[in-house]
């Protein structure tokens, strides 16, 4: 499938660029980061004075949120690099549900692994977008004698591929000690893992499902 060169086409994605970027910026911008981070992040057990926002809602509002700068452009770069494309294909509607699923999944993977640690950013979410980007768009390199096994294992390096980049990028924000702590690990493995896994099984059906008339 031919990558789409058009931004009008996908108008979510930039929506969710502008938006994720306001949202970080604002707070950061006052020095409300930590308030933001205790009220909005995902904390699978979450003390009793950080019930702004309801639980169930937190995978979402925690896609808001980032750790620096350098955390958010990162992200905000991979979401509009696959966004619109996969958004181009999948349509608007298709592109909120694959956001929004992807968001959920990340959280309750990463719940599964580690259930006391809390998460923030929008990784989990962009994984999943990028999942859909791989099955969509993703070129058969891996010689073997399955074009769709071939297709999953190029999607399978892409995922691991994303997920040493962010381990990278946590390292260069805050040296080896973002990894490990008295917590675990902190960069939220399961999150990425499950955001992606969403991608790949949800893009055939939205792009069937969009065209099902067709």
């Amino acid at each position: 499938m031919r990558v789409p060169d058009s931004w009008s086409k996908a108008p979510l994605t930039l929506v969710l660029a502008i938006v994720t970027a306001a949202l970080w910026a604002l707070p950061a911008l006052f020095q409300l980061d930590a308030w933001v981070v205790a009220r909005g992040a995902f904390w699978p057990v979450r003390p009793a004075e950080f019930d702004l926002v309801p639980l169930w809602l937190t995978p979402l509002t925690a896609t808001l949120i980032h750790a620096g700068p350098v955390h958010i452009l990162f992200n905000l770069i991979v979401l509009l690099f696959c966004g619109r494309p996969a958004e181009s294909v999948l349509g608007s509607p298709g592109m909120a549900l694959l956001y929004v699923v992807g968001a959920y999944a990340a959280a309750a993977t990463q719940y599964a692994i580690s259930p006391v640690a809390p998460m923030v950013g929008a990784s989990g979410a962009v994984s999943a977008v990028i999942g859909a980007y791989a099955m969509l768009f993703g070129r058969n390199k891996v010689k073997v004698g399955s074009a769709r096994l071939a297709l999953w294992l190029n999607a399978l390096w892409l995922m691991v591929a994303w997920v040493v980049l962010q381990i990278f990028m946590g390292i260069a924000m805050a040296g080896p000690d973002f990894l490990f702590s008295g917590d675990g690990i902190q960069i939220a493995v399961g999150a990425h893992i499950g955001g992606f896994l969403a991608g790949v099984l949800l893009a055939n059906p939205l792009l069937l499902f969009r065209y099902r008339k067709a």
